[in-house]
């Protein structure tokens, strides 16, 4: 969802005057015409919401991509905590279904994180969100783990249940997830299959 290619360039006045509505990011973050790249895509289980990466190479931090929800022109920046999404699912409102309930749980557990950074949910080795430099060891102990997350169908109370491989800090979990209408989402259980990995992923939000 963050890596792949649907995502549209902003550019010239948009650009220019978008910029001077976010300078400086988390009053820290400079950003320019010149060197800030700023694209935008829509999230299918919103009618009217898009989601807006900003990344400039002239920052320290060479990977860090700043998020924002926008909703009839309100910004909600993607810091790393619930309280955004949870704010733009009840005004947008949120619409969950079978469709499009596994890329919801991608974007929250990719956008809510712990200390140790996502909750990555890791389901090939192909995804450019995976570290890259690692040895055979750990990229076989990776490779044998990582699937596509699943639907698992809807509980008593209408909740959606899935099932995925979390990639949070230096371990790999098995995650059955309940997802709710609202957009709230509840681990119920983990199993660790693989800790102490040498590699974790480094997607900076923040």
């Amino acid at each position: 969802m963050y890596n792949d290619n649907n995502w549209n360039a902003v550019q010239g006045d948009e650009l220019a005057g978008f910029l001077d509505q976010i300078n400086p990011i988390d009053g820290k973050y400079r950003v320019s015409v010149d060197s800030t790249e700023v694209h935008w895509r829509m999230l299918p289980f919103y009618d009217s919401v898009a989601l807006i990466r900003v990344r400039d190479p002239n920052w320290v931090n060479k990977k860090l991509n700043i998020y924002y929800l926008t909703d009839q022109g309100n910004l909600f920046r993607l810091n790393g905590t619930s309280p955004p999404i949870h704010e733009v699912n009840a005004k947008a409102p949120i619409k969950v279904n079978e469709e499009n309930v596994l890329e919801y749980l991608r974007f929250f557990c990719f956008f809510v994180r712990g200390e140790e950074g996502p909750f990555y949910i890791a389901e090939t080795m192909d995804d450019p969100g995976m570290p890259t430099e690692m040895d055979d060891t750990t990229r076989s102990v990776i490779e044998g783990t990582v699937r596509p997350a699943s639907f698992e169908g809807l509980n008593e109370q209408g909740h959606f249940l899935c099932d995925a491989v979390v990639f949070y800090s230096n371990a790999l979990f098995i995650a059955n997830f309940a997802v709710q209408p609202t957009g709230m989402i509840e681990m119920l259980d983990d199993e660790p299959i693989a800790a102490d990995l040498p590699v974790k992923i480094d997607k900076p939000v923040a």
